[in-house]
């Protein structure tokens, strides 16, 4: 019976790092190392174990966070793989969401790179502790002093050696590790080092670094404190104030290896099961703000963080055990959508390895398959706890797509399936637009929504079409303007007879109706009665003013001549867009005692107000976005040129060490490309977010485009 491995036993670590930093070749020796895999696969010949889904030997990197569990020294290291494209960030953000610490690859060669910085701002964000492992210390041009340089002038003194190789290059087979007091040195085939002493010409530094190492070690509190001023720290006071200062976030520290060579891969384990909080020593919050302690003996609470549809298997979904232990055979309720769901098979995985088990306890990730109702995101309780976790923040998408069946009788199944994937990555976002009229797909970039193609027509043999989104312009007044209408019909047999008078202007907050309002050489007085302020749900709003005088219309028919203003608020005149931020005053009219009805006041209201909209000086509004840029200073003056080519307009930059912040407002017609665009002109050295501020006024020109491309189709359907 495998082990059940408790909260003082586990360590959940996030391996994270931008794309080509190794973390699939380096994740494979820890596997090795542990003895879950018999040899060590590559990516080159499509046989890791992390990287097994279809697309990503297709792509030949991690499109997906992959679970891997190794046993190293009597602990359990649950290490989940995180994609290295920014495409992919979802995953990685579900990840860090459910471990106690992260490590963050670079690479020897390649030093700092935008996806170090974006992964270190998540795992900052999320205020995990956090290590640097420099790998690839065997390439050619590992330059290791340069890269550690680096880190330190991207995230400060934080950043703190704990070793440094003798030899980085094509020659890489030895370390000196400052906290083991030792070098250590490889056979050609990496695995367990030999331990030998420090060569002599190395002696300054290593003391100068356990000088430093004791300083930090120190300031964990009062009482190491005193004892490094007075006499001294030993090695285990050290590593005491260390795990200290590291939980904290007060050190990064800095390992190096070679994931290929098999180099530093036990080190790197070791340090892990030293340093790494485990599940014990903190809580997770839930929606409440409880805090749930991994205690093995309450009852039983899970969090699926992570749903997949895998070869051979079908639906596996992914989860911690937050407290209690759950067994095979355990029913448990799903607290989002109330449902039943039984356990039926427990897994340990390793990537595409899974080993059944029949228990996990408090503080571990497992898995299983084939839940019924049960989505990434849901908590699942045993029978009376009440318990239930935050969402996962996930961020906001960055590129958009219009997607169609190329066969329209496949509609049904594409959502379906859209549906579905959503579920595996919830940074995909699906919107099935009715003003648009358009099925609108967003993901993180081109290369997401490219996956998401790829899958479709491989995985699931649909082929489909990615087209220009529409935009979603909208449509509002400038100016007051009246108008009236009569609507009569007459066809034997009781008639329909209404006619409306109204005015119209924009509507502006916390602006009061006139008492009078003039329009050529005749005033018209307002006797305000009722007001109704609709808040549309496409932004905006619709304020009704019931100004009737003397019975002239009565109060029955005002719901009535309110839908004939949302009818003509779904469709504006310019465009066909919504309409938003319009005050109707409805001050006059007639009725007949027999003929009027809703009809005819919902049609009189309906032209009255298209009448008075096409005079009051009608204009469209365009979604305008607040674009941030993060990019190395060196070409920021690029960025800067293409947005304002874009329309956009540059609020501000800040620097940050070798990159720069840049804040724009930038239309969204205009950002359909950006993620493109932005990555060939910098090379793939800069990253973007992008989310929705406001509604403004089109350029004149623009909106004369607008207005002849709606007649063109109108002009078309007639």
């Amino acid at each position: 019976m495998a082990k059940v491995y408790q909260a003082n036993e586990i360590k959940n670590v996030a391996m994270v790092g931008g794309s080509g930093s190794g973390k699939t070749t380096l994740m494979e020796s820890m596997l090795f190392e542990c003895g879950v895999i018999k040899r060590r696969g590559s990516i080159e010949a499509q046989s890791t174990v992390c990287d097994y889904f279809p697309v990503e030997k297709e792509y030949g990197y991690s499109v997906f966070s992959t679970v891997c569990n190794v046993e190293f020294e009597g602990k359990k290291l649950n290490i989940i793989d995180c994609a290295g494209s920014d495409d992919f960030c979802g995953g990685t953000v579900a990840a860090l969401n459910m471990v106690g610490s992260a490590i963050v690859v670079l690479t020897a060669n390649g030093g700092v790179e935008v996806g170090t910085q974006n992964n270190f701002r998540l795992v900052e964000k999320l205020k995990k502790p956090m290590a640097f492992v420099i790998n690839k210390c065997d390439h050619e041009s590992a330059d290791f002093e340069n890269t550690f340089a680096q880190l330190k002038e991207n995230f400060g003194n934080k950043c703190t050696l704990i070793q440094f190789p003798v030899n980085a290059g094509a020659g890489f087979n030895a370390v000196i590790d400052v906290l083991k007091g030792k070098m250590l040195v490889w056979k050609p085939e990496g695995g367990a080092p030999e331990m030998k002493d420090i060569p002599a010409e190395y002696a300054d530094r290593v003391e100068e670094m356990r000088q430093a190492l004791q300083e930090q070690a120190a300031e964990a509190d009062e009482t190491l404190l005193e004892k490094f001023l007075s006499e001294g720290l030993s090695d285990e006071e050290i590593m005491q104030g260390l795990k200290s200062v590291y939980a904290d976030g007060s050190m990064y520290p800095v390992i190096c290896c070679s994931g290929l060579k098999d180099m530093g891969v036990r080190r790197l384990m070791d340090f892990l099961n030293g340093m790494a909080p485990m599940p014990s020593q903190f809580a997770y919050p839930t929606v409440d703000g409880t805090k749930v302690a991994a205690d093995a003996n309450a009852p039983t609470s899970l969090y699926v963080f992570k749903t997949s549809v895998e070869p051979h298997i079908g639906e596996v979904s992914y989860f911690r055990v937050m407290q209690g232990t759950v067994h095979n055979g355990d029913d448990l309720v799903n607290m989002e959508r109330g449902t039943k769901e039984r356990i039926s098979q427990l897994y340990m995985v390793a990537g595409a390895n899974r080993v059944l088990v029949d228990a996990v306890a408090a503080g571990d990730i497992a898995a299983t398959v084939k839940l019924k109702d049960t989505r990434t995101g849901n908590t699942l309780n045993a029978k009376d706890c009440e318990l239930q976790y935050a969402p996962i923040e996930y961020p906001q998408p960055r590129y958009r797509r219009a997607i169609k069946p190329q066969n329209e009788q496949d509609n049904e199944k594409l959502a379906a399936l859209l549906t579905r994937m959503h579920e595996e990555d919830p940074t995909w976002i699906v919107e099935q637009s009715k003003e648009l009229k358009q099925t609108i797909v967003s993901g993180q970039g081109e290369f997401h929504l490219r996956t998401l193609k790829w899958r479709l027509e491989n995985n699931d043999k649909m082929a489909i079409e990615f087209g220009e989104p529409k935009i979603p312009y909208r449509e509002t007044i400038t100016k007051t303007a009246r108008a009236d209408y009569r609507h009569k019909k007459q066809s034997g047999g009781s008639g329909q007879f209404g006619e409306v008078h109204l005015i119209v202007e924009p509507y502006v907050e916390g602006e009061p109706v006139k008492e009078v309002y003039k329009f050529g050489n005749q005033e018209y007085r307002i006797n305000v009665k009722d007001t109704q302020e609709i808040s549309l749900e496409w932004g905006g709003k619709l304020v009704l003013v019931n100004s009737i005088v003397g019975g002239a219309i009565d109060t029955r028919f005002i719901p009535a001549i309110l839908k004939g203003l949302m009818d003509r608020m779904e469709q504006g005149p310019l465009t066909g867009s919504y309409a938003r931020d319009v005050r109707v005053i409805v001050y006059d009219g007639k009725m007949h005692p027999v003929d009027s009805n809703e009809i005819s006041f919902r049609l009189a209201g309906r032209n009255a107000f298209a009448e008075a909209f096409r005079n009051a000086n009608p204009k469209v509004l365009e979604p305008i976005y607040n674009v941030e840029v993060f990019a190395p200073s060196d070409i920021v003056g690029d960025v800067m040129s293409d947005i304002n080519g874009r329309r956009g307009m540059v609020l501000g930059m800040e620097t940050e060490k070798q990159f720069t912040r840049l804040k724009a407002l930038v239309p969204l017609k205009e950002l359909s490309t950006y993620s493109t665009t932005l990555s060939s002109l910098t090379g793939g050295r800069a990253t973007f977010t992008m989310s929705f501020k406001d509604y403004e006024l089109v350029p004149a020109d623009v909106q004369e485009k607008l207005l002849k491309e709606y007649a063109a189709t109108q002009t078309e359907e007639e």
